[in-house]
């Protein structure tokens, strides 16, 4: 079998998709993986907006779902016994509102759209991460309804909600490790909501599926690597690279380039 007989069969093989966008879109696993598995945040800001520009939001957004949910798995059952979990319960109220809301509009809303929305607002979490704004007042049940309401939405529609939860919950007086627990279990409870709705959406096809084992071996990787490069790498200049990576994956996925695409 010679090489255009191999290319074609991966193409067969992957829904039709070209061998050119598989690369890009493992490529972009793998530095999104890189970004989150180092920093813990970056991925889906990197991932989505990038992906979608080749293979659609609808396909993209559910990707990444797939391989984070199975990427952050191991990680649940220590936060069950160190988050508030009273406290995760109140805003998985808002998520179960904005979730399905966000899915919706993933659902039906015109994909250039989506596309140009999707950069709009990943350029607008990065900015509320470069700022380091964080939520200093006393936390309240309605606010914290609120913000699970955004995130859940922002999730639903392109699995970009950590930000928002990032922001308020670190704001606070709650040691660390807590706010760690608090944000893998809330996130633990929008993947079961995100799950429910995608599949009643029909968003979970069989090229979704297909697709994620391919990228998902390389997003792993880049969640270990960036893992062990943790304790050798001065982490705010890492920081800022991821901040770059962002903004780069923001302005690259416009669809105002799809002519040169």
């Amino acid at each position: 079998m010679d090489g255009a007989d191999r290319s074609l069969t991966i193409v067969t093989i992957f829904a039709g998709h070209s061998l050119d966008t598989l690369l890009f879109v493992a490529a972009a696993a793998l530095i999104a993986g890189l970004a989150r598995g180092f920093s813990g945040f970056g991925g889906a800001l990197i991932f989505t907006p990038l992906a979608s520009a080749l293979v659609g939001p609808r396909v993209a957004a559910p990707i990444l779902f797939l391989i984070d949910a199975v990427a952050a798995a191991p990680l649940i059952p220590n936060a069950w016994r160190s988050a508030q979990r009273g406290t995760v319960a109140t805003m998985a109220l808002g998520a179960l509102v904005g979730t399905p809301l966000g899915a919706f509009v993933l659902l039906h809303a015109d994909p250039t759209a989506i596309r140009w929305g999707l950069c709009v607002i990943v350029l607008a979490m990065l900015a509320l991460l470069v700022s380091g704004w964080r939520y200093r007042r006393a936390p309240s049940a309605l606010v914290t309804i609120g913000v699970g309401a955004v995130a859940g939405f922002l999730s639903g529609f392109a699995q970009v909600g950590g930000p928002p939860v990032v922001a308020y919950w670190l704001g606070g007086t709650i040691p660390a490790a807590t706010v760690r627990a608090n944000i893998i279990l809330f996130f633990a409870v929008t993947t079961v909501m995100t799950a429910v709705t995608y599949t009643a959406g029909g968003v979970l096809t069989a090229n979704v599926f297909v697709l994620s084992l391919f990228v998902g071996p390389l997003y792993a990787l880049g969640l270990w690597l960036g893992t062990h490069m943790f304790s050798r790498a001065n982490e705010q200049t890492f920081r800022r690279a991821c901040y770059v990576l962002i903004a780069a994956a923001a302005v690259i996925s416009l669809p105002l380039w799809d002519r040169l695409r």
